[in-house]
């Protein structure tokens, strides 16, 4: 499946873009009420269509088959001096990862970034995804203040 295109998400794939995260978020290697209970926490409603871009990807049936989401960093979560985006996650069918789909999904919120002018991408990865970033090039960012750094953040530099 690599070489999938991205489209912009439309307002009428909201049901099957939270249908995307359900699936994903319940294959996660978590404690099962864990996973049930951050759901809706990682799920959108019609507000965020204003608010985040979303990309999404077709498996060949015309079913989502993975989505991205980000919005404008908020400047205390990135370098000193920085603008970025917040990859706010990337979601992909359980039976359709390690397939290129994701990775299709980080160049596209890349290539947002780059287009927007920011300094660089930031996201705050979920523990079993780290991997993930590290391998698109992203670094982690030292935890500065305990009570306010996520501890899993991490960021790609354009400069």
């Amino acid at each position: 499946m690599t070489g999938t295109e991205t489209r912009d998400a439309r307002p009428a794939d909201l049901d099957e873009i939270n249908a995307v995260i359900e699936a994903a978020v319940m294959h996660w290697e978590l404690p099962e009420r864990v996973r049930r209970l951050s759901l809706p926490m990682l799920q959108y409603d019609g507000y965020d269509m204003d608010g985040y871009t979303f990309r999404v990807m077709e498996a060949p049936d015309g079913r989502l088959a993975g989505v991205a989401a980000w919005t404008e960093a908020d400047p205390l979560d990135v370098p000193r001096g920085a603008g970025g985006l917040l990859l706010h996650g990337i979601y992909i069918l359980p039976q359709l990862q390690h397939r290129g789909l994701g990775s299709a999904l980080f160049a596209a919120a890349k290539e947002a970034a780059r287009e927007s002018g920011a300094s660089g991408l930031l996201v705050k990865a979920q523990a079993g995804a780290e991997g993930f970033f590290v391998r698109q090039g992203m670094m982690k960012l030292p935890v500065i203040d305990p009570d306010r750094d996520y501890p899993r953040r991490y960021w790609l530099s354009f400069s």
